[in-house]
């Protein structure tokens, strides 16, 4: 039997070094990446209010999607990978993420916003904490395993900071570099870090006005063996969906490379946008959270998810800068909702269970996305939740909106690696 000793007085002088250290990148990192979170939220809240009340400024989206193009062909091609070239950097350390990532996202996603591309938040977020958190590696001589740290905890502080799921932004950062295994040991600065993050980004977006979106699952049943099997119905029906979404960027990625000069793939984008939102409004671009909001209390039609679905991939595909994670929750939410024609389960309870689960299968971070709806609709439902994330995480395939993730672990026995080696990246 394996004997353990009783850490030395160096032993918790050691540990409490690193401990001052991961604290001291922690409130640095988290101040700075909050506030510009809190910031993020005030632009898009503003051009998401400007847009609604001047309709039609959505024309001029092809213009916009011009300007986007323009500044990252001349001047942002080392940063226009966005989400996977953080996660390649984790995998492959070469080169410090140049800090332009962080003004670049953020005037690319407002101006996406402003004219009406169907696009999210979570990747400025995530870009922003990670192109500043980076800095550091370079002014501090960081080591490749620190750095690497570092990296995770801008992760964790923008995912935070945006979304208000301290939880949740910390064990993102950590599961969604490999499928099927989590990076343990940053887990304490990526707490760290996510906390002061969000406390700082609540305290400056109350300042502000623009405080963070509150849900409500209103109703809970308890659980039983039918209850059981429809989350675990639902889950399946949500992993499906995600697919959808992430072979949808592919899909439309390959009819935009047809266009050779990129900065005018989102001016014929942004042009066919605004086309169709002349003749179906305006209800799926943007964030869309007041449909989000409505789906916890209305049955959603069965085609919501499927043209949101549409828009957003065919928006990202085409170069218009934001992210997936927002569009995600309003796939999953009104997808959800409609499912309670069919499964008789509370409209609140499965738009919350939709919301977190698609999110986990394109994502492929399912304790992720447990924690995340845990902290946004409370524990109430956390059982179902946990079971929808986890369904859609092993239904979704080896599949996922970060095409740089590397599968761990396989999803499924027969495929597993025993050596624990990676096996290649998503399909």
């Amino acid at each position: 039997m394996k004997s353990y000793r009783i850490p030395s007085l160096n032993n918790y002088i050691s540990i409490s070094q690193e401990f001052l250290k991961w604290l001291g990148f922690s409130v640095v990192i988290g101040v700075i990446v909050g506030i510009a979170s809190a910031a993020l939220l005030a632009s898009l809240n503003w051009s998401t209010y400007y847009r609604e009340a001047n309709t039609a400024i959505i024309w001029l989206l092809p213009i916009g999607g011009l300007m986007v193009g323009l500044l990252y062909h001349y001047y942002g091609q080392s940063v226009a990978k966005g989400n996977n070239q953080l996660l390649e950097e984790l995998n492959s350390p070469k080169d410090i993420i140049p800090f332009k990532m962080a003004p670049f996202i953020f005037i690319g996603t407002v101006v996406s916003h402003l004219f009406g591309a169907s696009v999210g938040r979570e990747g400025t977020a995530v870009q922003i904490g990670g192109a500043i958190a980076d800095q550091f590696s370079g002014w501090f001589k960081l080591n490749k395993i620190d750095r690497k740290v570092i990296i995770l905890m801008g992760i964790s502080s923008g995912f935070a900071g945006l979304f208000g799921t301290p939880l949740a932004g910390a064990i993102f950062a950590l599961e969604v570099l490999l499928i099927g295994k989590v990076n343990y040991n940053a887990i304490v600065p990526c707490l760290l870090v996510a906390v002061i993050s969000d406390f700082i980004s609540r305290e400056v977006a109350h300042y502000m006005q623009v405080p963070h979106t509150h849900y409500h699952i209103d109703l809970v049943p308890k659980m039983s063996i039918l209850n059981f099997f429809y989350s675990i119905l639902a889950g399946i029906l949500f992993g499906i969906v995600s697919t959808f979404f992430s072979k949808g960027v592919r899909f439309f990625g390959k009819f935009s490379k047809h266009i050779s000069y990129p900065p005018l793939r989102p001016v014929a984008g942004g042009l066919i946008i605004a086309i169709l939102v002349y003749f179906i409004g305006t209800k799926y671009i943007g964030l869309g959270i007041p449909t989000i909001l409505e789906s916890f209390t209305t049955t959603m039609n069965p085609y919501d998810f499927a043209i949101k679905i549409l828009l957003t991939t065919f928006c990202i595909a085409f170069g218009f800068k934001g992210g997936e994670v927002t569009p995600l929750f309003f796939i999953g939410a009104t997808l959800g909702s409609a499912l309670s024609l069919i499964v008789p389960l509370p409209i609140s309870l499965l738009a919350g269970m939709g919301f977190v689960a698609v999110f986990s299968g394109a994502t492929n971070t399912p304790i992720a996305c447990t924690f995340m709806g845990i902290e946004l609709f409370g524990m109430d439902g956390g059982i179902y939740i946990a079971i929808a994330c986890v369904t859609a995480y092993l239904f979704s395939g080896h599949t996922g909106i970060y095409t740089s993730q590397i599968v761990g672990n396989s999803k499924t026995s027969n495929h597993t690696n025993q050596e624990g080696n990676s096996l290649g990246k998503l399909t």
